[in-house]
């Protein structure tokens, strides 16, 4: 099978950041699917673990955590899917990824693909949906409903998981207060159905304070912990959440958490299949319900660009763009060559 990979940890403009490689095809076993990929997204944590290191690989790493393609072939064990099923998925940051023609995926990470959603936008969406969906109703514990009417501050709004939170979190019922800081990416948030939309480049108390809040329930930090960990403190309510997708990187003063019976936590999407939990096959119900969901019309597909065919010079095309820093929503890259040229 052809596949996109990498031998050493290089900057993105090196000649062998990606290379194009002809591997053999794996087979299926117990609870594992073998996918045929038709298309792919490419997310932050990609770009971080290629990111420059001094380690060499003696087989070639796959990178690739989202995909959406055809299951081809079944593992004795597989009871959720059949073979000729379409599927998306974010995969598992211990096995080879999803720059690849094929895949083995265990079947509890994966859910169905939503009907209404062609591959390109399907492909966009499982590592920060699931992120999403996690963080705030498996770390901040929302109620949908229950819940409702209550204010959620996303910083980083327009990020590939900043713009399905938004989603997410006002057909939750809350009231969406999500951070940007450029005209394209102001309009974004509001187009995912943020109600309000504050400067994260400014201070976020008194943006906060025009708009009616004295502070908010409930935080989705999406980017740099340490530079909002002190407006965070300042601006959560009482006995309200905190949630990061970000590590901080230094220790921070938490006396106001406290004086506020705040919780903190983080979440990451890989922790389920990092650690084989018990609970993973709750992933596969993640994407089931997001799939109804799509199809209904509740939520919408965050893609914004789409790259072709899957080879290295796409693949460092797509990792160029995300270091960028300026993408909005999500980037997917489509086909092989071969599928690409039965398409036209």
């Amino acid at each position: 099978m052809k596949a996109v990979g990498l031998y050493k940890y290089l900057p993105i403009e090196a000649e062998e950041s990606f290379l194009d490689l002809t591997l053999d095809k794996p087979k299926a076993s117990g609870h594992d699917l073998l996918v045929k990929i038709q298309a792919i997204s490419v997310n932050p944590v990609d770009t971080k673990l290629r990111a420059p290191k001094d380690t060499v690989e003696e087989t070639p790493r796959i990178l690739g955590w989202d995909a959406v393609g055809i299951v081809t072939e079944i593992g004795d064990a597989v009871e959720l899917f059949q073979v000729g099923d379409a599927v998306y998925y974010a995969g598992d940051v211990t096995r080879q990824g999803s720059y690849a023609e094929f895949q083995l995926i265990d079947e509890h990470l994966v859910g169905p693909k939503p009907a209404n959603l062609s591959i390109e936008e399907a492909a966009a969406m499982p590592l920060t949906l699931i992120t999403a969906w996690e963080a705030l109703f498996d770390r901040i514990r929302i109620i949908p409903d229950a819940d409702a009417g209550k204010s959620l501050l996303i910083i980083n709004g327009s990020g590939g998981v900043g713009s399905i939170a938004t989603q997410i979190a006002a057909w939750a019922g809350l009231e969406v207060i999500a951070t940007a800081s450029r005209d394209e990416t102001v309009a974004w948030s509001k187009q995912q159905g943020a109600t309000h939309v504050i400067n994260h480049r400014e201070a976020l108390l008194p943006q906060l304070k025009a708009l009616g809040f004295d502070g908010v329930d409930y935080i989705l930090c999406l980017h740099n912990t340490d530079a909002y960990w002190d407006a965070m403190q300042e601006i959560i309510l009482p006995q309200g959440h905190i949630c990061s997708i970000v590590e901080l990187q230094k220790p921070v003063s938490m006396s106001l958490i406290k004086d506020k019976s705040v919780t903190v936590s983080y979440e990451f999407m890989f922790t389920r299949s990092k650690y084989n939990t018990p609970d993973k096959v709750r992933q596969h119900d993640i994407l089931t319900k997001a799939a109804e969901l799509f199809e209904a019309g509740f939520l919408k597909s965050t893609l914004n660009q789409a790259l072709t065919p899957i080879n290295a010079t796409t693949i460092k095309e797509a990792h160029r763009i995300l270091e960028s820093g300026k993408s909005i929503g999500k980037l997917v890259v489509k086909g092989f060559d071969e599928d690409v040229k039965k398409e036209n």
